[in-house]
């Protein structure tokens, strides 16, 4: 992956300083001052440009109406997105965290549902739902609400695909497959299905899947994820 140094060292961008590289499992991402006001440089690789502009369309058409960046700049020479800077928690660091409260936990879990909700609703064209995709906890932030962002997998899909996907990642990050955990995953499609109902249908079999696709990158935890993914797809999320 290239290095944030190599992008503010261009011309364009050699007035910002870094403050923090934020992680990325595919582009080069950092929070930098520019021009003395707080900004997110990403830097997608190149062959990206595509989910830019997929990126760049949903921040422009959903930030005055759902908790998402608001966006600057698409800077299409150079492959970046120029966006305001969250300051707050990230989510999953919440919620693993042993000194955050059930009770707290249950709450964001409302909070989640509800981002959910908004977001399928504020995109969706008769029929059609745009999901958000790479629906991790990674991928909030927590202030006084809760904030999505990384938008480049979005796509036309199903609600369930990024509930499914959510719930696979609160089952599987370390602590992974505690009792608490079931019980958030459970929290947060009942709330769902509250704002939505008929929307969440066989979300066994799509978490399931979910963690069968995370053996490709985490080979180590190939044992563990099969076994509860085959017991999810028979029990359900008990």
């Amino acid at each position: 992956m290239r290095d944030i140094e190599e992008l503010v060292s261009n011309k364009k961008y050699k007035k910002a300083i870094i403050q923090q590289k934020l992680q990325s499992k595919k582009n080069t991402v950092a929070y930098v001052t520019l021009k003395d006001k707080p900004r997110v440089l990403k830097w997608f690789v190149p062959g990206f440009k595509r989910q830019m502009k997929v990126e760049y369309n949903i921040l422009k058409k959903g930030a005055n109406k759902i908790n998402i960046p608001t966006i600057f700049e698409m800077d299409e020479n150079n492959n970046v997105l120029v966006t305001n800077y969250i300051i707050g928690e990230n989510l999953c660091d919440v919620i693993n965290d042993k000194q955050t409260s059930n009770k707290e936990k249950q709450r964001l879990m409302f909070l989640l549902a509800e981002w959910f909700n908004d977001f399928h609703n504020h995109f969706k064209e008769i029929d059609k739902f745009q999901i958000r995709g790479d629906s991790t906890l990674r991928n909030f932030i927590l202030t006084d609400r809760i904030w999505g962002v990384d938008f480049e997998e979005s796509r036309t899909g199903r609600p369930v695909e990024d509930l499914s996907e959510m719930c696979a990642s609160i089952l599987s990050t370390d602590p992974m497959f505690t009792k608490e955990k079931f019980q958030l995953c459970k929290l947060l499609l009942e709330r769902y299905n509250e704002f939505s109902p008929g929307r969440i249908i066989n979300a066994n079999n799509e978490i399931s899947y979910r963690l069968l696709e995370k053996i490709q990158w985490r080979p180590d935890d190939e044992e563990i994820l099969r076994k509860y993914s085959k017991k999810i797809k028979t029990d359900g999320l008990r």
